[in-house]
């Protein structure tokens, strides 16, 4: 049997490209909140102890933009001076202005549903039942690996002096993982090859004197620490999150650990972050398609953003609903045109149905529930609200659709509170709508 190797890698919150996203991100919400017909365009850029946020706004709201950065950066763990970024004593540079008058012409319109597209671009969306959220096992696998790393991390900070010893104490915000996975000649997952943990940690064991030898003793005794609670923690509880079938997948693999042997200097001091720069952690780890676009700071007029949404919400009805078991949809749109210019979808062969792909592409454009015009999706999926700084993380897709409370403060305005329905793009409620359209 012919098997092949595929991996894909995830970041965390803590990493400095993520962190330039999560600020974009809180940006985007603060508006839509204030006023959800807000265009926002917004870029990041972090380092050791400065952020610069620039880019294009239209709106009516103001937004304390110095108040959310620190808000976001703290909320992250970056919130005391050694770690060389520090939410309470960064600078924070505005460079905010007004939209372009060209690009907003083509997008706003008297007739709301003639709104054109905000730029032009080519998006992908992609499914497939390697997993139940319908993602690859390899970028599934990536991102639980860092949300419970995370998880681990904030349990630690609050936990007493006499239970701390029992567990991770010494993590820091940056990590990262990937995860290799070993799959037969019909794409099936046969086992995880390789787990890779990179995570910033504390010096918390010192060398006993000032040689090289004792700091590289020091530095091995760290690492191997480290690599035990990753094999006998972290990867139990992610095992335990998992069906069975997937959990036993993760038995006999290579675990790689901090390689490079020590990843005390990280986050933004270590590297320099920028929104957009892990659009395939952001998507589906290498598999599918990318369009190049990135999502994090852009409302849902950048087709960028939602149209790669709604099409993720295609091809996951569509694997749902028994029509392949892998599909990869194609939109493309110019500027200023609400029609898409093509939509195509791609089985890979593993259609469950007798018709050709072009064939499904022309079903599923006529179909109602996939109008895919800007304005549409914007309503679909209640776009317009300031649900974006959860996606900036983890992925912006794959996850669970939910409804949570968010609360608003600014030192300028009253603070309020808003109910709104997270990755509603997530949702498989077309099912239904697909069987029927294709006689199923």
């Amino acid at each position: 049997m012919k098997t092949y190797l595929f991996t894909s890698e995830s970041v965390s919150e803590g990493h400095p490209d993520k962190v330039a996203d999560q600020i974009s991100d809180a940006v985007l919400d603060e508006f839509l909140a204030r006023d959800p017909k807000s265009k926002v365009a917004c870029e990041t850029l972090v380092t050791t102890g400065q952020v610069v946020v620039a880019g294009e706004v239209k709106s009516n709201a103001y937004v304390d933009l110095m108040d959310v950065t620190r808000q976001v950066i703290r909320s992250i763990g970056y919130d005391r001076s050694e770690l060389k970024f520090d939410g309470e004593a960064c600078g924070v540079f505005s460079a905010l202005h007004e939209q372009s008058a060209d690009i907003n012409r083509g997008v706003e319109r008297e007739d709301a549903e003639a709104q054109g597209a905000g730029d032009q671009g080519m998006m992908f969306g992609y499914a497939c039942d390697e997993t139940p959220d319908y993602m690859p096992l390899t970028l599934d696998l990536s991102h639980r690996l860092l949300r419970e790393l995370a998880d681990i991390r904030r349990e630690a900070e609050h936990m007493t002096w006499e239970k701390r010893g029992r567990v991770f104490t010494y993590l820091r915000p940056d990590s990262k993982s990937q995860v290799t996975v070993e799959y037969d000649e019909n794409n099936r997952p046969l086992r995880v090859d390789t787990i890779v943990i990179s995570t910033q940690h504390d010096e918390f064991i010192k060398p006993a004197d000032d040689t090289s030898e004792a700091q590289a003793e020091a530095d091995r005794a760290m690492q191997a620490r480290i690599e035990k609670d990753v094999r006998e923690i972290l990867i139990p509880r992610v095992k335990a999150q998992l069906p069975a079938e997937v959990a036993d997948l993760i038995t006999d693999f290579k675990l790689l650990v901090n390689p490079t042997g020590k990843f005390v200097i990280g986050g933004p001091h270590g590297d320099t972050g920028l929104t957009g720069r892990k659009i395939i952690v952001d998507t589906y780890g290498g598999r599918g398609a990318h369009g190049g676009g990135a999502f994090s700071g852009k409302d849902p007029s950048k087709v960028d953003r939602s149209a790669a949404y709604a099409a993720r919400h295609i091809a996951k009805n569509l694997v749902a609903a028994g029509i392949a078991r892998e599909v990869l949809v194609q939109v493309a749109y110019a500027i200023g045109c609400a029609q898409p210019v093509s939509l195509c979808v791609n089985t890979y062969g593993t259609s469950r149905i007798d018709m050709t792909d072009s064939e499904i592409a022309d079903i599923v454009k006529a179909m109602p529930c996939f109008d895919m015009t800007p304005y549409a999706i914007e309503k679909r999926f209640d776009l317009r609200q300031p649900i974006y700084r959860e996606t900036a993380s983890y992925g912006h897709l794959g996850r669970q659709p939910r409804k949570v409370i968010k609360h608003f403060h600014s030192r300028y305005e009253p603070d309020f509170t808003k109910e709104v329905e997270l990755f509603t793009w997530e949702k498989l409620d077309a099912v239904d709508a697909v069987k029927k359209a294709f006689g199923l």
